[in-house]
């Protein structure tokens, strides 16, 4: 199972969250959110970041020059879009960056969410669900109804995100099968600090 740890701001933490095991970190590109890094500073968070973990960078309606070029700088190994992105947005941004990941963040609020899900089943590489919030893109701490999801099964690889934690993982994980889980504030001091001994419990609850 894929395990994302997204938020990273500082590379010690991102250093022992890869040791942890997890296999994949997060950055947030939008300027707005109190997670965000620059390009300058992801490209030295990247470098000095251990190169057996995917990097993936969140965008939110960002311009498609943006992504590529910031892609261009990072080096990031794949692209969250965690905005109001269309389909045919996606399918140019893969068509550019052929070599690079592309992962659609939908935010989940009803049942018609997962139904418009299937216009991104061809246009990008894993989908990946959040809680709806009405004014928070990600990071909310709102949990998913999980029971809704367990029918939930795309032809490409999802990720379950929204309000996951060491304490409620396993019981997400018994009535689902995502093919990867993806925190933020649930192994969080705060917004981009994170707990490590949070993060280390995690990964003794996925061992059980």
């Amino acid at each position: 199972m894929r395990i994302k740890i997204c938020g990273i701001t500082q590379i010690e933490q991102g250093k022992a969250i890869a040791d942890f095991g997890a296999t994949a970190l997060g950055f947030i590109c939008v300027p707005t959110s109190p997670r965000y890094v620059s390009p300058n500073q992801l490209k030295m968070l990247i470098e000095r970041l251990p190169n057996t973990v995917n990097q993936i960078g969140v965008f939110a309606n960002a311009s498609a020059d943006l992504i590529l070029q910031t892609v261009s700088q990072t080096h990031l190994t794949g692209v969250q879009l965690h905005g109001d992105e269309s389909p045919e947005f996606c399918v140019f941004l893969k068509q550019c960056l052929p070599n690079i990941e592309i992962i659609k963040a939908l935010r989940i609020k009803t049942t018609d969410a997962l139904v418009e899900s299937q216009a991104y089943f061809n246009c990008v590489d894993t989908l990946l669900l959040d809680a709806y919030h009405p004014s928070m893109l990600g990071g909310t701490g709102k949990t998913l109804d999980w029971d809704r999801l367990a029918s939930f099964t795309p032809p490409i690889p999802w990720l379950l995100a929204g309000g996951l934690t060491p304490d409620n993982i396993n019981e997400a994980l018994g009535l689902i099968s995502p093919d990867g889980i993806d925190l933020s504030s649930g192994v969080e001091r705060s917004p981009g600090d994170k707990d490590l001994a949070k993060v280390k419990k995690l990964f003794q609850q996925l061992e059980t």
